[in-house]
């Protein structure tokens, strides 16, 4: 799609609900169309590799890690018409002002991220994104308890539901985090 005018697009969902593999979707989509793409990601996100997104399904795509928001500003390239953000859960609240700024200059923003921690709330500046998003995709996982429409997702400590005051960031994939629908969800207090 051709745009004249810069967009933010959300996706968003559990753990496992395909966020990244969308995000990929669109971003080779738009590097067909001849755009110049440039992803984003927070170095704290080491699990697959540290120079790309990578989804749990294994599909990649070339991303450039950065310490906070503000960095994207000075690594972003002259003609950059496409923006990619993955996990944008871990970025500092200035990446809505970030997000706001490229789209000022003509820039589809396209961030994916989980939109609740593992609790349940709302995870970082999700929320604010999506309030200011021209388009938001929620995604749904397979409950790994029954296999219904999972929104939500669950961490494991020992393979019990953690505890509502352990941490909210710890990154990790299925070792310690599943899936969930809204009736097996449990964040022991």
């Amino acid at each position: 799609m051709m745009h004249t005018q810069g967009m933010i697009e959300v996706v968003c969902g559990s753990m496992f609900s395909g966020k990244t593999d969308e995000l990929i979707r669109r971003l080779v989509r738009a590097t067909i169309a001849k755009q110049k793409v440039q992803v984003f990601k927070p170095a704290i996100d080491i699990r697959y590799a540290v120079e790309k997104v990578a989804s749990h399904t294994g599909s990649t795509f070339d991303a450039i890690p950065v310490q906070k928001a503000a960095d994207i500003r000075e690594q972003l390239e002259d003609g950059t018409t496409v923006v990619g953000l993955d996990e944008v859960q871990f970025f500092d609240e200035e990446i809505v002002e970030v997000a706001q700024e490229l789209t000022t200059r003509g820039i589809r923003v396209i961030a994916a991220g989980l939109d609740m921690d593992f609790r349940g709330e709302p995870f970082g500046s999700i929320p604010e994104l999506m309030a200011k998003a021209e388009e938001v995709l929620k995604l749904h996982a397979i409950c790994m308890v029954c296999g219904d429409e999972a929104s939500r997702t669950q961490r494991l400590v020992n393979g019990k539901p953690a505890r509502y005051d352990e941490p909210v960031v710890i990154v990790g994939a299925s070792e310690m985090y599943e899936a969930r629908c809204r009736q097996h969800h449990e964040v022991p207090r």
